[in-house]
């Protein structure tokens, strides 16, 4: 009986000994591969900035069909400028004189591919869409339109994924509490994005431990 006791008591032991640990560790393991998850997005979602940044440039609006987004950065181009100033004489009628004016000369210089420029010869941009994470088939969400902002009509984008996405395989708890994280050095919200459609912005709303969220 003597020995039986002590084999439960053995057992008891080692069953706490292992919640213990796990409950140290745990949050360990899982900042880990969030931090390697996020860090893989957050990389994504950079590029897909630029490339809308691009399409702005272009087109004056951003892009809310990753299809046509894609597309763009295949086909589309820079114009290359460059402004000087010059000046020209105009002849005015009332003082019957001529006058000497200023002006900004805008000349084109050429073309330059959009993804030669952003993406330096890579195709990354055609995969920028998918989620990088391992057994997850899942997309970027993306949206684009125009807001009023004090009577003028500005053009916004967002892109974003579910925390849900991201770590669909964590500990449901650890999961909770990400998604409940307010903080300067964590990603507040449910989602990890960049840009909105609430407001004019282009950052994206990952902390600086991920690198500049800044265009």
């Amino acid at each position: 009986m003597k020995i039986v006791l002590q084999l439960v008591l053995w057992v008891v032991i080692a069953a706490l000994g292992y919640m213990v640990y796990n409950s140290i560790m745990g949050p360990v393991r899982f900042n880990k591969v969030r931090n390697v998850r996020y860090t893989k997005a957050i990389e994504n979602l950079r590029d897909i900035r630029n490339a809308e940044l691009a399409v702005k440039t272009v087109t004056g609006k951003f892009e809310k069909d990753p299809n046509k987004l894609i597309t763009f950065i295949d086909t589309a181009k820079f114009t290359l400028t460059q402004r000087r100033d010059s000046s020209f004489i105009r002849f005015n009628k009332v003082l019957q004189i001529d006058e000497p004016r200023d002006t900004v000369v805008v000349d084109t210089l050429g073309y330059a591919s959009v993804k030669d420029s952003l993406f330096k010869g890579t195709d990354r941009y055609k995969s920028m869409m998918k989620v990088p994470v391992e057994g997850q088939d899942a997309n970027f969400e993306l949206d684009a339109g125009f807001i009023d902002k004090n009577g003028i009509r500005v053009a916004v984008f967002e892109a974003k994924v579910a925390k849900d996405i991201l770590l669909h395989d964590q500990d449901k708890d650890l999961l909770f509490q990400e998604k409940e994280v307010v903080s300067v050095d964590g990603v507040n919200g449910t989602h990890l994005s960049v840009g909105s459609m609430i407001e004019v912005k282009t950052t994206g709303n990952w902390p600086k431990s991920y690198g500049a969220n800044d265009q």
